[in-house]
């Protein structure tokens, strides 16, 4: 340390190494079943695996791309977007290739916020969220998901949302399908968001990355609504829906204006990334209806898997309707802190998971939730079920 000052700048102090990290090297370590981690333990379709190989040896992308993407990619993803939901994007401006949806909130962020802005997110939220927030210099206002007894999902309390708007608030930063909880926010509540964006003229910057894992309700992009065409910023990615998390290749999508805005900031974060994996991808954005029914599908059978070992086991398990993940309730075995519980649930029965508690500003309001994702092979969900059971004993 020099000048009597911590190296790492105030705003970021209360970040440390992420919950993944230190997880998964717990999994490593213990030589644990890893449902922590969102990212799947097979390669997603040959033939898209081969369009990167194909690119690499064409020398198509081996050197810089250009800086918004290449025009395939951005082609693809536009006509993705009108063909899946009607929506009409230039993709020569309207249109820009990011280093995965992580970096495109982050450019997002620091784009839209100046120092003070208020950014409205729903809780509990992905980790980045708040660290991008207090990289923007802004001050995160959290509107918590609250679990339906009735129904088992989490669902978004619309009188919260709309107190916690104040004038300073410059923007509401959306994630559906939702992570951690599983949640697809509804016709309904995305028309009354809008209506409450345009009312008080916010931005809302929508995360979609599992907008094609939704296995009840459906997927509704919130720019397709009255007035939200020219305030919202919509983040997708490649990683989710064809299990290539590693390529990290994700995009935005907005008016000219805004997509500008955002690429003057992409431009001194990573400049370009991923040349040879945007051919790919914009190969993939093309594939046939059925294999994204055929993915829904096999993930939704995943789901119910993990979530009927889980309930046998003893968990309270709050439904997705969407994502990779369930969201689990340990207070049937007499459990009240989940990071402890996620911290000894390896020794205890060779599996990992995350403590919903990092996910929230409170601590308390999830302290007792765990999460599990089920991106993973038949035989290792079999496998972490039957671990599992171990526990069934304590509830």
């Amino acid at each position: 340390m020099t000048q009597g000052r911590p190296p790492l700048n105030r705003r970021l102090a209360e970040f440390g190494t992420t919950i993944f990290a230190e997880m998964s090297a717990l999994a490593v370590r213990t030589g644990s079943i890893n449902l922590g981690q969102g990212f799947p333990d097979t390669d997603g379709p040959e033939e898209i695996r081969e369009a990167a190989v194909r690119a690499l040896r064409a020398g198509h992308g081996n050197q810089y791309p250009p800086g918004p993407g290449v025009p395939e990619l951005r082609t693809a993803i536009a006509d993705h977007q009108q063909r899946r939901y009607g929506l009409a994007l230039d993709p020569d401006t309207e249109v820009l290739v990011t280093a995965g949806a992580t970096e495109a909130i982050a450019a997002a962020l620091l784009a839209l916020l100046e120092p003070g802005d208020e950014v409205i997110a729903l809780e509990p939220y992905y980790d980045s969220y708040a660290a991008c927030i207090a990289m923007a210099g802004g001050s995160r206002v959290p509107v918590t998901l609250h679990p339906d007894a009735t129904t088992g999902t989490y669902r978004l309390d619309l009188d919260e949302l709309r107190a916690a708007v104040t004038p300073r608030t410059r923007l509401i930063l959306l994630n559906t399908p939702h992570n951690p909880t599983g949640t697809v926010l509804t016709r309904e509540e995305l028309g009354a968001i809008a209506a409450l964006a345009c009312e008080r003229d916010l931005l809302v910057v929508t995360d979609e990355v599992y907008e094609h894992l939704v296995f009840e309700g459906e997927h509704l992009p919130l720019a397709g609504f009255p007035g939200m065409r020219e305030r919202t910023v919509t983040i997708g990615s490649a990683g989710k829906t064809y299990s290539f998390t590693g390529w990290k290749v994700g995009w935005v999508t907005s008016t000219q204006e805004l997509v500008t805005a955002v690429r003057t900031v992409k431009q001194y974060l990573t400049y370009v990334s991923a040349g040879p994996f945007q051919y790919a991808v914009a190969e993939a954005l093309r594939l046939p209806d059925a294999y994204f029914d055929n993915f829904r599908a096999d993930l939704r059978r995943k789901r119910d898997l993990l979530g009927d070992g889980l309930r046998a086991a003893g968990f309270r398990v709050y439904q997705p309707q969407g994502t990779y993940f369930i969201t689990t309730d340990i207070a049937p075995f007499g459990e009240k802190d989940a990071y402890a519980f996620c911290r000894a649930l390896p020794e205890r029965c060779g599996v990992v998971a995350i403590p919903n508690s990092v996910f929230y500003d409170d601590p308390v309001a999830g302290r007792s939730q765990v999460r599990f994702t089920f991106c993973k092979r038949d035989d290792v969900l079999h496998e972490a079920v039957n671990r599992l059971q171990r526990l069934a004993s304590w509830a």
